[in-house]
């Protein structure tokens, strides 16, 4: 009864120069809702505004079509559609480079956005660092030696192959429904020097108290001892929008920022008559001269929505559907074996855009997260439903529409030995983002797609596999997630020949 992430299916058609410059895509995205709408159709707004990842396409057709299906309803998981919409963007810039015989890393360097340009959706992108970050990318991953070395291996290994891939993303910040963008927060002081901030978040183990606790201890000028956070209660702060959209941090920080900045803005004159040693003093001064010692804080993020329904020929016009973007790219080093279909990640390099971060270790910490979970989500997380009917007793799992991976047994989600042996993450530096507080990107959801990097690092190990097994290098296409059996039968050997009759062309599952 417990829906997941929503599979999608992505058709496409794609127009390019013989530079590597894509001028017009068409897409078609379809995800399963199942029985009921649920989270769906915002689901697949995401995906539709990150359709193209990080691309500049002059002319695109992108349309969305949400499948009623009889299967459990499925519902909204990190990334939101976002990640969806950006595997098929990369698959159809893998199609180009092989079509043109380029590296899929010099299609996208070229179709890179630049300083100002505009989205599909009409959106401008500001302080845009993305050629900056596939550079530094490049030189802290050491690419193109590493391209040289993995060639030379895979000329030398027959059973063995390695492949790399560079990959980076954009993700908009903000609520696709506009009125879940506010926040509201409460700030109490006590004549003790104590500080009681209530705010609309959830804290799950991201890290958003803490956050929450620097910010107040900042603004008020107090040690971040002295101040204490209760969880949310909407007996203090009604009808809070959901911790969800990668905008808790920027929303509730906001808010509490606010709320401090009245209360500090209140103390400031006691603070500076003489006498008056430290937070505790200027509090209870203030207490004595009948001061408010509590502040309400409400903010209210700058966004207006999209208006798909609105008659015009100039997207930005429909509206403004994202705060800002964060950014990052990913370097993913794979090797594999063509026997089994193991693979592991030997591997990584992530260079992220937060903005001047709130807190240095809890966003590193969620990079290698929402990477994780990203590989996970590309690689090994396979719903698989019941078999097909059969003549005699059934056993309970092959019976048509049961759920056979429904535990840890069946379901595999990452472990410690998925991590990449050798894992490196950097934030980028100087390139604050004003559009949030303190200058701060968020980094919940972005990091995700990032995982990505190691499917498509599979695929260039498969596809020097296939050229070994005499199937000359083309195009082909892998289904996600990429697991140990689906990496195994796109080898193109005699055996995966012999047992992938009946599937797809070349072994395919």
């Amino acid at each position: 009864i417990t829906g997941g992430r929503h599979p999608f299916i992505g058709k496409y058609k794609v127009g390019a120069m013989k530079s590597g410059k894509v001028v017009a895509v068409d897409v078609q995205l379809y995800n399963n809702g199942g029985y009921s709408l649920d989270l769906t159709e915002a689901v697949m707004d995401r995906a539709l505004f990150h359709m193209e990842n990080a691309y500049k396409i002059p002319n695109v057709r992108a349309k969305g079509y949400v499948c009623f299906t009889n299967t459990t309803s499925n519902t909204a998981f990190r990334g939101f559609g976002g990640p969806q919409g950006m595997m098929i963007a990369e698959a159809y810039m893998e199609h180009v480079a092989s079509a043109l015989k380029m590296s899929p890393e010099q299609v996208r360097s070229v179709n890179l956005y630049g300083e100002g340009d505009r989205t599909h959706f009409g959106q401008i992108i500001e302080r845009n660092p993305l050629p900056r970050l596939m550079q530094e990318c490049s030189v802290k991953a050491n690419f193109e030696e590493r391209q040289r070395q993995i060639a030379s291996f895979n000329a030398q290994h027959r059973w063995k192959k390695r492949g790399i891939s560079m990959i980076p993303t954009k993700f908009g910040i903000a609520f696709t429904a506009t009125f879940m963008n506010q926040a509201g927060a409460l700030v109490n002081i006590y004549t003790d020097g104590t500080v009681l901030v209530t705010h609309g978040g959830t804290e799950m183990g991201q890290g958003l108290h803490t956050k929450i606790l620097q910010i107040a201890a900042k603004a008020l000028a107090v040690s971040m001892e002295h101040i204490c956070i209760t969880e949310t209660a909407t007996d203090k702060v009604p009808n809070s929008s959901p911790t969800a959209a990668s905008a808790s941090s920027d929303l509730y920080g906001m808010a509490v920022l606010h709320a401090c900045e009245t209360l500090a803005e209140r103390l400031a004159p006691f603070r500076k008559v003489s006498g008056v040693n430290g937070f505790k003093d200027a509090v209870n001064a203030a207490y004595f001269n009948r001061v408010n010692l509590s502040a309400q804080g409400f903010y209210k993020m700058p966004v207006s929505g999209y208006d798909y329904k609105m008659e015009t020929k100039n997207n930005w016009e429909r509206g403004k559907p994202f705060a800002y973007f964060t950014f990052g790219v990913a370097c993913s080093e794979v090797e594999i074996d063509v026997l089994t279909g193991d693979m592991r990640i030997l591997r990584t390099d992530i260079v992220m855009d937060v903005g001047n971060s709130l807190n240095p270790a809890i966003d590193i910490g969620q990079i290698e997260g929402a990477y994780t979970q990203g590989v996970g989500l590309c690689t090994m997380e396979e719903v698989v439903w019941g078999g097909e009917a059969t003549n005699g007793p059934a056993v309970d799992w092959l019976k048509p529409g049961t759920l056979f991976t429904r535990g840890p047994g069946t379901y595999k989600i990452p472990s410690f030995n998925d991590v990449p042996i050798d894992f490196r993450v950097t934030l980028l530096k100087d390139n604050a983002n004003p559009a949030a507080v303190h200058s701060s990107r968020a980094i919940g959801e972005p990091p995700l797609f990032l995982g990505t990097t190691v499917f498509f690092a599979l695929k260039r190990a498969i596809s020097s596999a296939r050229q070994d097994a005499g199937i000359d290098y083309e195009t082909f296409s892998l289904d996600s997630p990429l697991t140990s059996e689906r990496i195994r039968m796109s080898c193109g050997d005699d055996i995966a020949e012999r047992f992938g009759k009946g599937k797809k062309p070349n072994g395919f599952w």
